[in-house]
C-alpha cells in the first residue's frame, strides 16, 4: 500500500510527460479552443480546469492557485487583459501567466498586461503548447535531460465545434447592440482561426468592414447567421 507521503509529493516531470504535476487553469468560452488545450494537457500529463468567463476564474482562484493559467483576451464578460494584469501583479504568482487569441492584436494585449508568453490561435502545435509552458517553468518543474520533440497536431472533436455554433446563434439571435457585435466577432473570428474555417473567418471579416467603414450592417450579419446555421444544420465538416 502506497504510503501518505506518495500522494503528498508532486509528481516528477518526464521527457513523455513533460507537463506531469502541473495544474493548468483554462479560461477560455470556446469549446472548441478548450477541447485542443484539454487534450494538449492530457498528451502532456497536466491536470487541466476550465472557466468559460472572468466571474468564474475569479471563483476558482479562491479556492486554488494553478501553476500555469491561459486566458482568452475575448470573454463575454469583459477583457481577459484584466485578469491577466491583475494575476501578473499579484502576490504570490501564478508561475506561468499565457494569454490565447485569434485577435490579430492578441499577442501585444496580452504582453502588455503583463503575460508571460502567448498561444496564438488556431491551437494545433503540442510542441508549441509544451514550450510556451516549460520556458516559463521554473528550473526545478521542468523534465530534466534532453526531451525529445513531440510535434503533434492536435484536432478536437467537431461535436465541439458545433457547440460553438450553437452558441453564435443564440446571441444573434438576441438583440446585437455594439457590445454583443463586439464579442460575436471576437469570439466567431477565433473559433473560425481555431478551426481553421476560412469562409467564416471571412464572414466575420465583412461585419467587421461593415461597421467600421458605416455600409449597411444587416446584410453582413444575415450573411454571417446564414453560414452559422449551414454549419448547425449540416453538423458542420470543417
Amino acid at each position: 500500500m502506497s504510503s501518505l507521503d506518495d500522494y503528498l509529493t508532486t509528481p516528477k516531470a518526464t521527457n513523455d510527460r513533460p507537463l506531469l504535476g502541473q495544474t493548468i487553469l483554462v479560461v477560455e468560452d470556446s469549446r472548441y479552443a478548450c477541447e485542443a488545450l484539454r487534450l494538449m494537457c492530457l498528451r502532456s500529463g497536466a491536470r487541466i480546469r476550465m472557466a468559460d468567463c472572468l466571474t468564474s476564474a475569479r471563483r476558482h482562484l479562491k479556492v486554488y492557485r494553478p501553476s500555469v493559467i491561459v486566458i482568452d483576451i475575448g470573454l463575454p464578460d469583459g477583457s481577459g487583459a484584466d485578469l491577466l494584469e491583475d494575476l501578473a501583479n499579484a502576490s504570490p504568482r501564478v508561475d506561468v501567466i499565457l494569454g490565447t487569441s485569434g485577435d490579430p492584436n492578441g499577442q501585444d494585449m496580452a504582453l502588455a498586461a503583463g503575460a508571460d508568453g502567448f498561444l496564438e490561435k488556431p491551437l494545433t502545435s503540442l510542441a508549441a503548447f509544451q514550450d510556451a509552458v516549460l520556458s516559463h517553468l521554473p528550473d526545478d518543474r521542468r523534465p530534466s535531460g534532453p526531451r525529445s520533440v513531440n510535434d503533434e497536431i492536435i484536432v478536437p472533436d467537431r461535436i465541439a465545434y458545433q457547440n460553438d455554433m450553437a452558441h453564435i446563434a443564440d446571441v444573434l439571435g438576441a438583440e446585437t447592440d455594439a457590445h454583443v457585435l463586439d464579442y460575436i466577432t471576437q469570439f466567431t473570428g477565433g473559433v473560425a482561426r481555431t478551426a481553421s474555417d476560412r469562409e467564416l473567418s471571412i464572414a466575420v471579416d465583412n461585419v467587421i468592414d461593415a461597421r467600421t467603414e458605416g455600409r449597411h450592417l444587416p446584410n453582413a450579419i444575415a450573411a454571417l447567421s446564414g453560414l452559422i446555421q449551414e454549419r448547425l444544420n449540416a453538423r458542420a465538416v470543417i
